[in-house]
């Protein structure tokens, strides 16, 4: 049985998008995850904030999908930040050495515009 797939609460303010993920991000939820986070790249998109803080897994197909959303990000000239990652994403990370391609915002207060718990288009 597979895994439920994510909540995906998002809000746009201005320049910024706010992409709320819950639940486990692996190789069943990668397509749902992938296609809210490209849309999350408007045209005046500067500044994507994906708030992980209720991901409670996230496997190598979900490092893979974050690595190649900051490239897409990168060369639209956005920035993709990661707020308040799942340590499985953490550790993947450490243990390719390669926590340097990723935005990682460390544990802390929510992004700048908080989705709230009963937010408009969920995805789920």
């Amino acid at each position: 049985m597979s895994p439920p797939l994510p909540d995906v609460p998002r809000r746009d303010r201005g320049p910024r998008a706010l992409i709320a993920l819950s639940g486990e991000i692996d190789l069943t939820t990668i397509p749902l995850v992938r296609s809210v986070l490209v849309e999350g790249l408007g045209d005046h998109t500067r500044t994507v904030d994906i708030d992980l803080s209720a991901v409670t897994f996230c496997d190598v197909s979900g490092f893979n999908l974050f690595l190649e959303m900051a490239q897409l990000t990168g060369r639209s000239g956005a920035l993709m930040r990661l707020n308040r990652p799942p340590r499985s994403l953490v550790r993947i990370t450490e243990i390719t050495g390669s926590g340097f391609l990723l935005h990682f915002v460390r544990p802390g207060p929510r992004p700048p515009h908080d989705v709230p718990a009963t937010a408009e288009g969920s995805v789920g």
